[in-house]
């Protein structure tokens, strides 16, 4: 554990190696193919946007699944549709192949042409409210539950719900102590899963914790364009959802 005199980005930074390191190694059966994780590859940018933006206390944490393939998998920022994370963000670096590449799924880093439709909701809604990422950033973050992700041999995207149970209990429990950490850096008054499934995992990790204030549990629509709803108007849920929660008025 970091010392309490480090910096807060430096206690996450702590924390994401340390998940690194106890996710180095785990194998998955078929159809599993490929398994990347973007806090190796994608070190440098993902980094950036701790020592940057996650270096104070925050109001409302939000957590999302794990990366999707054209955002996070890219760039190493959760949601990490590559315009916001440059363009919005500031935060361009360089990005290392993963060992071993899909060849259906390259990492071509902030150079890949391709859009992460759940990102680009997420971080323009954001941007369009709040304007400069300082402003948003100040009470609110973003990270994912898990790092990895997995690919089949033709190349479609396999999400955490969809994995076997045993061969996720080594995942969820470092993801848990992960998460836990993150929960106990930064100190959220709400934490919001983004989608059900990150819901279930900060209700689970705030009731392992003797947290002295636990943070109000809560939920937004995932903004994936798989969700018929969030299709429809993603940005207007959201908003309704967290203003139902109290963490925006």
């Amino acid at each position: 554990m970091s010392s309490p005199t480090s910096s807060l980005a430096e206690q996450l930074i702590a924390a994401t190696d340390r998940l690194c390191r106890d996710l180095k190694g785990l194998t998955f059966s078929e159809p599993t193919a490929c398994v990347y994780n973007p806090l190796v590859y994608a070190k440098a940018p993902h980094e950036i946007y701790l020592r940057r933006f996650g270096n104070s206390k925050k109001r409302i944490l939000m957590l999302g699944m794990n990366p999707g393939p054209f955002g996070m998998a890219q760039t190493g920022v959760p949601f990490g549709e590559i315009a916001a994370v440059r363009d919005w963000m500031g935060i361009e670096a360089s990005v290392d192949k993963p060992d071993p590449e899909h060849p259906k799924r390259p990492v071509e880093g902030f150079a890949c042409l391709k859009s992460e439709v759940s990102g680009r909701r997420l971080w323009g809604h954001f941007s369009e409210r709040f304007g400069a990422p300082e402003a948003f950033f100040t009470d609110h973050f973003v990270v994912n539950y898990c790092p990895l992700v997995w690919m089949e041999a033709g190349g479609k995207n396999r999400t955490p719900d969809k994995l076997p149970a045993g061969e996720m209990i080594p995942v969820t429990e470092a993801c848990d102590r992960y998460l836990g950490r993150v929960l106990e850096v930064l100190e959220p008054e709400f934490a919001v899963g983004v989608g059900a499934f990150a819901e279930q995992c900060l209700g689970r990790v705030i009731e392992s914790l003797e947290l002295p204030t636990p943070p109000k549990l809560g939920r937004i629509l995932h903004p994936s364009p798989a969700s018929p709803a969030a299709n429809r108007d993603w940005a207007g849920t959201a908003t309704k959802q967290l203003e139902a929660l109290g963490a925006w008025v």
